[in-house]
């Protein structure tokens, strides 16, 4: 019960203990009425205000209660009442996380009957879930002796979700289900024998070679495996915490996070099927495309959600594309990481990387960690593109990917 004296309360208190004592130990009556009445003092204020009720009620409303990192949403604190208040008013302070700014405090001489609308602003400055509130308020007597909190409001939810950037076009052949296969497809009639077939690889079985076309084309041709062509893109995150550098809001895992939404958002809106996955090939959310907003609204919340992986290496089971096109978003990269990556994947389904040199973020030089991962990747026919920076725009990487695409897919089509 004590706990609700405010410091001067404490001292008034203690104050009156040791004139008691002093009181009784030299036998000073006078002076023990009066040390009755200093520690009666701030005892009364302390029962006195624990019975105070007023009637007031308040309630938050958040507009848009999803927004993304670095934009502007309004709370909104709606309190209605009508009854008494403290003779000093009534001292309102709505709890904000540190990502959100400081808390606001509102002092409220009166209340309505009709109700009082009071608004400030937040902008999230980190991607996440961020709880704001309790709203309370505290209750005093006159002198400050004793204080009480009440809270008028629970906690309610704001979800910063990533930056998403708008992006044109698309990576040729983009969601047929492979990559030279699906190209193949799209130029050529399925009856054709281009169709079905491509260049010989080192380690391709020698029962698989196509001689009209080797003959025609005068190089070795084999047939591509006939597989269920379901179409749609694999998108993968990689969140492994030891590959990425920076702090906050400047850490290479938040760019990587905004490049998979828009990259995302964006094939969605071309009508594409998108599945995301993160490093360990686990799904983040359920598969999204068409024209289904509430997916996309879930996308961006299991992406706000999202936090770096204690996972080292890149460790997959399985081909973290299930078969389809494959574009990963990838952090600092290893040669076993790449092998990883390669050994699942078939040669002739498309896999692009996004990959990060995230060295730069810390302000070194990453370039060649990155180049060397890259070189391996492109060795093993994956599309690559490397962000040299945190400064580096993930439309002009797009930008780079489609054109890197498109030209290996008129190459392809001179040979």
């Amino acid at each position: 019960m004590l706990s609700g004296l405010t410091i001067r309360g404490r001292c008034l208190l203690a104050a009156g203990v040791a004139a008691a004592i002093c009181a009784l130990v030299l036998d000073e009556r006078d002076l023990l009425r009066v040390s009755a009445f200093v520690i009666a003092l701030p005892l009364l204020s302390l029962m006195l205000s624990g019975k105070v009720r007023f009637g007031v009620a308040a309630r938050r409303v958040i507009d848009p209660p999803r927004t993304p990192v670095g934009s502007q949403a309004e709370v909104q604190l709606h309190i209605s009442g009508g009854g008494a208040l403290p003779a000093d008013g009534l001292v309102l302070e709505d709890g904000t996380p540190h990502a959100l700014g400081s808390r606001p405090r509102f002092r409220l001489p009166i209340v309505p009957r009709r109700g009082r609308l009071l608004t400030y602003a937040v902008t999230p400055a980190l991607r996440g879930i961020h709880h704001i509130g309790p709203l309370r308020t505290w209750v005093g007597d006159p002198f400050g002796l004793a204080q009480f909190e009440r809270e008028l409001a629970g906690r309610s939810r704001l979800v910063a979700t990533p930056q998403v950037v708008e992006l044109a076009g698309l990576p040729a052949g983009s969601g047929l289900g492979t990559g030279e296969d699906g190209t193949a497809r799209l130029r050529a009639g399925h009856g054709e024998d281009d169709a079905t077939v491509r260049q010989y690889r080192q380690g391709d079985d020698i029962r698989r070679v196509h001689w009209k076309s080797t003959a025609r084309r005068d190089e070795l041709m084999v047939r591509v495996e006939e597989r269920p062509w379901h179409g749609g893109v694999t998108v993968l995150l990689d969140r492994r915490l030891a590959a990425h550098r920076g702090n906050g809001a400047g850490n290479s895992v938040e760019w990587a996070v905004s490049a998979v939404a828009s990259i995302c958002l964006h094939l969605a809106r071309q009508g594409q099927q998108v599945r995301l996955v993160t490093e360990d090939g686990d799904p983040l959310t359920r598969d999204i495309g068409g024209s289904n907003g509430g997916r996309d609204e879930a996308l961006l919340d299991s992406l706000a959600a999202v936090r770096p992986s204690p996972q080292r290496d890149l460790q997959c089971s399985r081909d973290p594309g299930n078969g389809h096109e494959l574009i990963a978003v990838l952090g600092e990269t290893t040669t076993a990481a790449v092998a990883e990556l390669t050994k699942l994947r078939p040669q002739e389904t498309r896999s692009i990387a996004v990959l990060l040199a995230v060295r730069s973020w810390n302000g070194e030089d990453g370039g060649n960690d990155a180049g060397d991962a890259a070189r391996r990747l492109r060795a093993a026919g994956w599309t690559v593109v490397v962000v040299d920076g945190p400064r580096t725009p993930i439309a002009d990487v797009w930008r780079d990917l489609c054109g890197q695409t498109k030209s290996a897919e008129n190459a392809g089509m001179m040979r």
